[in-house]
């Protein structure tokens, strides 16, 4: 039986599934992106005990345990704290490469933001570099409200 089997190819079958989902953002989360389409501000969470905003906004705080109630504005600019460039165009990419993805610490939090960044030479891309929130006039209640991030001098 078993040299049977050494001499049978097993059949591959190449596919692609859609499997489309939806989610609950929840209170947190739903709080900030109705903000971000409703009022195109960016707000955090602020954490009592160790003073920390995050940003993205945490219902907790993941170093004191304790739940962040209050909720503070940002800055819609901010600095690259670390970046990557997408240059192979792949289905998951909505825009034409070259993309750049960057993790942004706006002014006023403690947490980055990853957004991408246009209007920029993907080689002029740096850790450090200043940017400034676009919001979009057209999305609805998502963290595409920020459209993109662009460089300011």
């Amino acid at each position: 039986m078993s040299s049977l089997l050494k001499q049978v190819e097993p059949m591959v079958y190449s596919s692609q599934i859609s499997v489309p989902y939806t989610w609950w953002a929840g209170d947190t989360a739903g709080r900030f992106l109705k903000t971000l389409r409703d009022e195109q501000t960016i707000m955090g969470t602020r954490c009592e005990s160790c003073n920390r905003v995050f940003v993205p906004p945490r219902k907790t705080c993941p170093a004191c345990f304790t739940e962040n109630e209050t909720w503070t504005a940002v800055s819609d600019e901010g600095t690259v704290v670390s970046f990557t460039v997408a240059r192979r165009q792949l289905a998951a990419i909505a825009q034409k490469v070259p993309v750049i993805y960057a993790l942004i610490r706006l002014d006023g939090a403690d947490t980055a933001l990853l957004h991408t960044i246009a209007q920029a030479d993907p080689d002029d891309a740096k850790i450090g570099m200043r940017v400034r929130a676009c919001f979009s006039k057209k999305a609805g209640a998502t963290i595409n409200a920020i459209s993109h991030f662009v460089p300011i001098d």
